[in-house]
């Protein structure tokens, strides 16, 4: 036997002690023998009561605690026709102290604001006559227009319409067409017109302005006129007046302008007035900004 073969056979010693020491028992799951002895503590075994594999399975199980089921709060529906009622309720809902009564604050010192108007510039005629304005600059971005007027005596009752119809010659015979009416109406009344131009653009007309409701002097003082009025009121109303009637003075009358900073000028047409007079008023806490 040579020394080759000699060392074949040590080595598959060698690998069948590893495998019987070693492998062996870590694949059985006992303790690898190293010659070592190993001391043991043995545990005392009690009397384990036989149960049958029902009583066994129910002493296992765990009892689980039932979780309580909560159903939302309806949401209350709103009745548009009825206003909610809301009620006061304990500040500690909501984790509130209760030692003060209502929540701190700053408190802010508002101050009030000037309201005040100031005349910045006036129009006037002690005449009633018309006219054109000349060219004036407003530099403020709100202003008022202010105006009055004086109407050339009482107003009189207009005359009866006529109407005039003319026969004329057709070809299938005789027809007839009214040819016009003639009469007084309020043309002859007091008019007043109050053109706002713009001064940058002479097309463009800003605003027209005559006076709510007309210019009627006998309604302004509380005097009838009217004779279709007069035939409704009582014997003792037409010398003491209708109780029910107010007379009411609208003058002057304002218009308001929320544009400025710009040229304008005034075109003013007027007819039976005595006198006029406009003023263009600004806020007085304008003056100094602008």
């Amino acid at each position: 036997m040579d020394k080759k073969d000699i060392m074949y056979i040590v080595a598959a010693l060698v690998i069948v002690l590893v495998i019987a020491l070693v492998i062996k028992p870590l694949a059985t799951g006992q303790p690898i023998d190293m010659g070592i002895t190993v001391p043991t503590t043995t545990q005392p075994v009690t009397d384990i009561p036989a149960q049958s594999p029902s009583e066994y399975i129910q002493s296992h199980m765990t009892t689980a605690t039932p979780v309580p089921t909560t159903s939302p709060t309806p949401v209350p529906t709103w009745n548009p026709k009825a206003a909610q009622s809301v009620e006061f309720v304990d500040p500690s809902t909501y984790g509130l102290s209760t030692n003060k009564s209502t929540l701190s604050g700053t408190r802010i010192n508002a101050t009030t604001l000037n309201t005040s108007m100031t005349t910045f510039a006036t129009i006037s005629s002690s005449t009633g006559g018309g006219g054109t304005t000349k060219i004036m600059y407003i530099p403020f971005p709100y202003w008022e227009l202010e105006y009055t007027l004086n109407p050339t005596g009482e107003l009189k009752p207009a005359k009866e319409d006529v109407v005039t119809v003319t026969p004329t010659e057709g070809s299938e015979g005789v027809s007839y067409s009214h040819s016009g009416i003639s009469g007084s109406y309020s043309t002859a009344g007091p008019q007043f017109t109050i053109q706002v131009m713009d001064g940058d653009d002479p097309n463009r007309i800003v605003r027209t302005i005559t006076p709510p409701g007309g210019i009627n002097l006998d309604l302004w003082k509380g005097i009838y006129k009217d004779v279709e009025a007069e035939k409704t009121l009582r014997p003792h109303q037409k010398e003491t007046m209708d109780p029910d009637f107010v007379a009411v003075d609208p003058r002057p009358w304002t218009e308001k302008f929320y544009e400025g900073q710009r040229n304008y000028y005034f075109i003013i047409t007027t007819q039976s007035l005595d006198s006029y007079s406009l003023s263009i008023k600004i806020p007085t806490r304008y003056i100094g900004k602008y």
